[in-house]
């Protein structure tokens, strides 16, 4: 949960944002309130249970708050992502997308019910090493392929795959059109009830297909987090900061910075 200096200095010009403090208060430090927010992320504990070896709780909740107002943690994803790019260190010639549920114990926008209880849902792509590419969070009841525009739309500038591999659950012709016009390839298998004569697959493409637990794995890793297995928060936007920065920990991981 604590940083290295070499991730800190990457990380630290995108997180000078500070929440406004009262007359006369000391000024915090930003890489200790980080790593506290680092901890409630692995650890999911309560916000009184943090532990007084870090800056107080409410100051640590202020910096957090102002993070995810000014959306620093998907930035800062996004210029990782182009960095790895650019050094050829990962490839978007095809990404493997994915859903999962976190039931929600609170109300609050983002927040759906089925048959699994009230939650929400966390949509992810990853590349061939399982590298995030892009994140979204929607109300667990929003369909899959509903949640793929808006995933790809909070993508960095140019790293948009070429094909997009997915389980039945993207088995969508008006989603087939919609990433057509993207430039995007969408593979799947087809759902039981697809018309023999409505079927747009063949074996071929279908062989990626079998790479598609790398997306799963992805997200065992997000579950290492134990913020993200159940959402507490009620505000939505506290809750995709701690899921974007569970992206941002997994990349910052596996290559090493």
């Amino acid at each position: 949960m604590f940083l290295t200096d070499e991730q800190w200095a990457l990380i630290e010009p995108h997180l000078r944002i500070e929440p406004k403090s009262g007359l006369g208060r000391p000024r915090a430090d930003t890489r200790r309130v980080f790593e506290a927010v680092l901890f409630m992320l692995h650890t999911g504990v309560q916000w009184r249970f943090l532990p007084r070896s870090f800056p107080p709780k409410s100051t640590v909740h202020d910096y957090l708050q102002g993070w995810c107002q000014q959306d620093s943690f998907r930035r800062l994803l996004s210029v990782l992502i182009r960095d790895l790019l650019d050094r050829g260190q990962i490839s978007i010639d095809q990404g493997f997308v994915d859903a999962t549920f976190a039931p929600a114990k609170g109300g609050g926008a983002g927040v759906g019910l089925t048959r699994k209880g009230k939650g929400t849902k966390i949509q992810i792509v990853v590349d061939n090493q399982g590298l995030p590419l892009g994140v979204s969070v929607a109300s667990a009841d929003t369909g899959e392929p509903q949640m793929v525009q808006q995933t790809l739309d909070l993508f960095a500038e140019d790293t948009q795959p070429e094909r997009l591999i997915g389980d039945k659950g993207y088995d969508s012709d008006p989603l087939d059109a919609v990433l057509a016009d993207l430039g995007i390839e969408m593979i799947a298998p087809h759902r039981s009830n697809r018309r023999p004569d409505r079927q747009t697959q063949d074996g071929r493409p279908l062989r990626r297909y079998r790479h598609r637990w790398i997306v799963e794995r992805t997200i065992a890793w997000l579950g290492y987090h134990r913020r993200l297995l159940v959402r507490w928060e009620k505000k939505l936007s506290i809750f995709v900061g701690f899921t974007l920065l569970g992206c941002l920990m997994i990349t910052l991981k596996k290559i090493g910075a």
